[in-house]
């Protein structure tokens, strides 16, 4: 008789972790933040709730574990989208045509900002941090600070290529095109849309060229 073989834990746990990010990015969509509950996160993902307490201090943690889990699986289908790898996608295109390399990376920003499924955790983290300077923090270095080293990247090639003033700051540069899309998105009084992002890039690009 052949032996048993021993239940891999480890193989479990990661089971138990993904189930656990989905019942809460499930659960924060639906119910929104405030009643999306650790109780309610280890009802949904069939686990004890002392299983998440193992695991994160509070439900906020939990998110955050669950936003990046996401983000990283989107990255992974992105590559593979692009490049058949399966590796993140290498970050803003540089086609030589900054205005355009921007306007596509900013639609996708409005694509993803526009997600539901993106959406209601994003929203949550980001107040959330406003109130918890520990979590705001994490979400900055781990999640936002990433994304923005992709665009001080590609506008200090634009500088290097004459299409951007070289007194410029690319740090506060990019928050000429972050901060509207940002502040329209939070306040939600008016539409996110493509055009909108096209414009930002617009008005962006013409303040940053060089002057005659």
């Amino acid at each position: 008789m052949a032996p048993t073989k021993a239940p891999d834990s480890s193989r479990r746990s990661d089971r138990s972790r993904r189930a656990i990010h989905d019942a809460a990015l499930a659960l924060v969509t639906e119910v929104g933040y405030r009643r999306t509950t650790i109780e309610g996160i280890a009802a949904r993902a069939g686990v004890g709730k002392q299983t998440i307490y193992r695991w994160w201090p509070s439900k906020a943690a939990v998110l955050m574990d669950a936003f990046l889990d996401l983000a990283g699986r989107a990255a992974e289908d992105a590559g593979a989208g692009s490049g058949g790898t399966g590796e993140p996608a290498p970050g803003i295109p540089d086609t030589g045509d900054l205005a355009a390399d921007l306007k596509l990376v900013l639609r996708a920003t409005v694509d993803e900002l526009n997600d539901p499924a993106l959406e209601a955790p994003t929203r949550a983290l980001t107040a959330e941090g406003i109130v918890d300077a520990k979590l705001g923090a994490e979400f900055v270095h781990k999640l936002l600070d990433p994304q923005l080293a992709l665009y001080v990247t590609r506008l200090r090639a634009a500088q290097e290529a004459g299409d951007v003033r070289a007194d410029v700051d690319p740090r506060i540069a990019l928050e000429l095109l972050i901060g509207p899309l940002m502040h329209r998105w939070l306040l939600r009084t008016l539409p996110l849309t493509h055009a909108y992002a096209d414009e930002i890039v617009d008005y962006a690009v013409g303040g940053l060229a060089p002057r005659a």
